[in-house]
């Protein structure tokens, strides 16, 4: 592979792309550990497919914002590096699918050129921010959230507190007490709030802590029903500096900083968070409200002949939302299984600069929102959309249904998740029309139990599975009710009920809805139907449907495939030769002391420091692992360090390990301390270096 060269306007956007080129070639090289290698390309967006050999890449758009031409440069490298496929998540990303590991540098950089990235998409960083479509437009919003979401991203993006946690962390910000981005499912969840005093608005948000989904759904706690809109960011800070330090690392399903949480309480967390303040670099930090104003389109097009008036009237009630910019609606695009297909991207972008303003905003139910439309240009919108199939009724409805890419690309699929959800929709359309117009009622599917679709907090939700019937295994749907959010960042984990044959799932659908249309009361909605009747009437209702009494061939075949399911997960990567583990934690530190020299010499005291402390922890951990000691946190290693080396005497500091780390967190980050905790550091890793060598040379 040759070296990969680029001409990109920001200088720390052109290193990291050619640092990556160097990390895959190294890695091709056998000089890379394969874990060590697999967590720098997930960082960088770069994720391993089912199919061995490509990777998915995820391009961050924070809060689901992209331009036109984002969109125009979207759809061009989809067409060169991959399959000329978007695909929208529920975190607001798009993912292209089948790439040439040795092409994504290339890709990267091509993106980049209007300022799209794929840094941190991946991996135990911050991932993307979210935030509600409607955020600036919403009706019932105290004021708009898109600055404060922009900022996190912003903050955070290269940030070295968050490089290499033990897991992913996710931030959320909603426009209204309605919650839209579900606050309560996140590590970090906002909902705006306004106080007044002397007569003059101050600004602020609920904060919810810890909240997650996986095969563990945990509700977000509220730290407090107001925090200063100055004091979030160094808030945030707080809480990943200690996710970072006390997080799991060994155990991936126990890694996240909800269990953290759930270990030592939410008040010792809060303290543990409010400790680290004297070492943040800001305080408070005051978030930018740019005043500039999106060009609003002027232009009213002729009302065209309406040729599905039906559709047309179906649409109006269901996908169009009045904005609080008066003579302006936002128009919701129901995309199915989140894939649009860049030919039709490339149009869609044409009727947006036609008609709609320069701000599209992806969805969290991996729809497309349109902000700044004309209401005299609906009819001319809608035959625009319609010829593009991009005008089907019911957006986010309960035949708007949220799912995965399950076993299509993912490797951690067990049963298809896509084919699924098309034959449900299909089901509520042509069997229950009038239910496009519920929007209570949400379905989300996932191919396994790690929620990518969300199933844990839909009000119906399915994950892949499998179940053994006889001396057979069919693919299976785990079936899930009654969650969702309750408003005001507060929010229900779906209930699991029962498996059954994947196959049976639209009847599991059938059921449900012919169940509910039935023997609800009026005005009853769906989870007050389910929390009156309560988990074992459903289980009972459900029953018949799992029983393997009346199963048929078909029950063991999935949805949209024709040979007999197999188990399967896909193959990841592999390193050809194997690779001294020690030396490449060795390696690692001293690139991170590398990193806090650079920061320092730009006058970036604070990134210098933890740069410097993350150079500490991986010269420690080297030194454990060459003598088998496992490892599980950041302050485990701190705490072995001193037990297996200081205080047998094997090494030798002038005081303890815990002591020369942990002036990180009691110093201001000034000039003199960086400089101090850096030379430490550097001076700590050259004794373990020779401790190493010594250590070589008598084995």
């Amino acid at each position: 592979m040759q070296g990969f060269r680029t001409e990109l306007e920001n200088p720390l956007v052109q290193k990291d792309i050619i640092e990556l080129e160097r990390k895959i070639r190294l890695f091709r090289e056998g000089k890379i550990h394969e874990e060590k290698f697999r967590s720098l390309r997930l960082a960088r967006g770069v994720y391993g497919q089912r199919q061995p050999g490509v990777q998915m890449v995820r391009i961050k758009l924070p809060y689901g914002r992209l331009t036109i031409q984002q969109l125009y440069r979207i759809a061009d490298v989809s067409d060169e590096f991959a399959t000329g496929n978007l695909h929208i998540t529920t975190r607001q990303d798009i993912q292209i699918h089948f790439v040439s590991l040795e092409r994504t540098p290339e890709l990267w950089a091509e993106l980049e050129k209007d300022s799209v990235t794929i840094r941190e998409a991946c991996g135990n960083t911050v991932r993307n921010v979210t935030g509600s479509p409607m955020a600036g437009v919403d009706p019932n919003e105290l004021f708009d959230v898109t600055p404060y979401a922009h900022a996190f991203f912003e903050y955070f993006l290269r940030n070295p507190i968050c490089q290499d946690m033990g897991r992913k962390f996710k931030i959320a910000f909603s426009s209204s007490e309605s919650d839209t981005a579900y606050a309560f499912m996140h590590d970090l969840g906002f909902v705006p709030k306004v106080k007044y005093e002397n007569g003059e608005e101050i600004r602020g948000f609920k904060v919810m802590l810890g909240g997650g989904l996986g095969s563990q759904p945990h509700i977000a706690e509220e730290v407090t029903d107001f925090m200063h809109e100055d004091l979030l960011i160094p808030f945030a800070e707080s809480v990943i500096r200690v996710f970072d330090r006390y997080g799991e690392r060994a155990k991936r399903n126990k890694a996240r900083l909800k269990y953290l949480i759930q270990d030592i309480g939410k008040e010792a967390f809060l303290e543990l968070a409010e400790k680290e303040r004297l070492a943040l670099k800001n305080k408070v930090y005051k978030i930018n409200r740019p005043s500039d104003e999106l060009t609003l389109p002027v232009a009213v097009f002729p009302a065209p002949e309406i040729k599905d008036p039906l559709k047309f009237e179906q649409w109006l009630r269901t996908n169009i939302f009045p904005q609080k910019q008066e003579g302006y609606v936002s128009v919701g695009i129901k995309v199915q299984n989140g894939d649009i297909k860049t030919p039709v991207a490339r149009k869609f972008a044409e009727i947006v600069h036609e008609a709609a303003a320069d701000d599209i905003r992806l969805t969290n139910t991996q729809g497309i929102l349109l902000r700044f439309v004309k209401e005299e240009n609906l009819p001319y919108l809608f035959e625009k959309l319609n010829a593009l199939g991009l005008a089907t009724p019911g957006f986010e409805s309960l035949a708007d249904i949220t799912s995965c890419p399950g076993t299509d690309t993912c490797n951690l699929g067990i049963s298809n998740s896509t084919g699924i959800t098309r034959e449900l929709e299909r089901v509520i359309t042509e069997e229950y029309p009038d239910m496009i117009y519920n929007r209570d009622i949400t379905i989300k599917i996932s191919g396994c139990i790690n929620a990518c679709g969300q199933h844990a907090m839909s009000a119906i939700g399915f994950h892949g599975s499998s179940m053994k019937i006889g001396k057979l295994v069919a693919p299976a749907l785990q079936v899930l009710l009654g969650g969702g959010p309750t408003g005001d960042g507060h929010g229900v984990a779906s209930e699991k009920i029962i498996k059954v044959p994947s196959k049976r799932g639209p009847q599991v659908l059938r059921t449900l809805l012919e169940d509910y249309l039935s023997n609800a009361t009026e005005g009853e909605l769906f989870n007050q139907y389910y929390n009156r009747q309560g988990k074992i009437y459903f289980y009972d209702l459900l029953h018949p449907l799992a029983s393997a009494e009346n199963v048929t061939p078909e029950d063991f075949i999935d949805w949209e495939h024709t040979e007999p399911y197999k188990p399967a997960i896909g193959i990841g990567e592999c390193a050809s030769v194997m690779i001294d583990l020690v030396a490449t934690l060795l390696y690692e530190a001293e690139e991170r002391i590398q990193w806090s020299a650079e920061a320092f010499e730009t006058g970036e005291y604070a990134d210098s420091i933890y740069h410097a402390y993350t150079g500490f922890i991986n010269s420690a951990k080297a030194l454990l692992v060459s003598e088998g000691i496992k490892t599980n946190t950041q302050a485990g290693i701190v705490r072995d360090f001193d037990l297996h080396f200081i205080d047998t005497g094997k090494f030798a500091l002038t005081s303890g390990f815990h002591d020369l780390v942990y002036q990180l967190n009691q110093q201001e980050p000034t000039r003199e301390f960086a400089e101090y905790y850096l030379q430490q550091s550097q001076l700590f890793n050259q004794q373990l270096t020779e401790y190493r060598a010594m250590q070589l040379s008598e084995g």
